[in-house]
């Protein structure tokens, strides 16, 4: 197919050499096509010199790219994509190289997108749907996301991820109870600043109780008024947080039903937890992966590039405190 500006097709360049050959000008067939003499010579060439294929659409691409990204490098781009699943810019940064440059070489060595892939394995999935409208509040406390996440716990000596899928799996040994950890968070809309917790169920005392503790945490860290906080329309969020909004002299709002991605920022901050903090090593024991958190929170909000903020952290768009 030819491009979107040429002036003539396989067809049209035909139509050229069989003018010629009856015996027309070359001028004269340039005005009748409506192209240039030397585009009329151009053909003609080719055709003399490879027949009909001479006449096929080939490709623009220059014999030489002196100034193209070394094999190597494009190397090192995707064996990072396929280790670490991240974006571009976190890639470019490590590698000292432009983002829009491996974007280029993911996209020319046709690795999938992010959004294509399991977060856990790297395998190619289905995408989630996706919200096509984008927002940002234009100050820290404006609005801040509150969601809970559910882990399996990890038994005492390590589960599946220290001793192989070979050694059997506690969750078919009805006799051992490990039950499940709850990830209370909450991320600031405009700056991505995070709070998490691991506490031991979802019910609406602990989850006042972990917004009381947020609320101080961000207000340590620069966020002193909380104006809105949303959160989906579970049992524990509708009913058991009213006091203590009231008491930040907040408004609570909650997102559409079965909608999880109006409160996307929280979201996406669940996913980070769990390909970077839960099980991105392999824990021996729960209170040791339960321990990890905080650190991984303060790399997080202090040291973690973040795509949304220009490759920065959080805490860049806080006052110093």
């Amino acid at each position: 197919m030819s491009h979107g500006n040429a002036r003539t097709t396989v067809h049209g360049r035909k139509l050229i050499v069989q003018r010629h050959a009856a015996g027309w000008e070359k001028a004269h067939i340039a005005a009748a096509m409506g192209v240039s003499r030397k585009c009329v010579r151009k053909w003609i060439s080719r055709f003399e010199a490879e027949g009909e294929a001479g006449l096929v659409d080939r490709s623009s691409r220059p014999h030489t790219s002196p100034t193209r990204t070394p094999a190597a490098v494009e190397d090192r781009i995707v064996e990072l994509r396929s280790q670490e699943r991240r974006g571009p810019d976190w890639i470019g940064a490590e590698l000292g190289v432009p983002a829009r440059t491996v974007s280029r070489v993911l996209a020319r060595r046709e690795q999938p997108r992010l959004s294509a892939l399991d977060p856990m394995t790297g395998a190619v999935i289905r995408s989630s749907k996706q919200t096509a409208t984008r927002y940002e509040r234009t100050r820290p406390g404006e609005l801040v996301h509150m969601d809970v996440k559910k882990l399996g716990r990890i038994p005492d000596g390590g589960g599946w991820r220290a001793h192989g899928r070979a050694a059997g799996s506690t969750s078919r040994d009805r006799a051992t109870r490990v039950g499940y950890d709850y990830v209370h968070s909450l991320v600031d809309d405009h700056s991505r600043l995070a709070y998490s917790e691991v506490l031991p169920d979802e019910k609406g005392t602990t989850c006042a109780a972990f917004l009381t503790r947020a609320a101080a945490y961000f207000a340590a860290h620069g966020i002193t008024s909380i104006q809105r906080v949303m959160t989906d329309n579970a049992w524990a969020y509708k009913y058991s947080l009213r006091e203590v909004i009231a008491a930040l002299g907040a408004r609570q709002k909650f997102i559409r039903p079965h909608c999880p991605w109006q409160n996307g920022k929280v979201e996406r901050l669940n996913r980070t937890l769990v390909t970077e903090w839960a099980y991105r090593q392999v824990f021996t024991s729960n209170d040791e992966r339960a321990a990890a958190l905080a650190p991984w929170i303060e790399h997080y909000n202090t040291r973690r590039r973040h795509s949304a903020l220009g490759g920065l952290p959080p805490i860049s768009r806080l006052a110093p405190t």
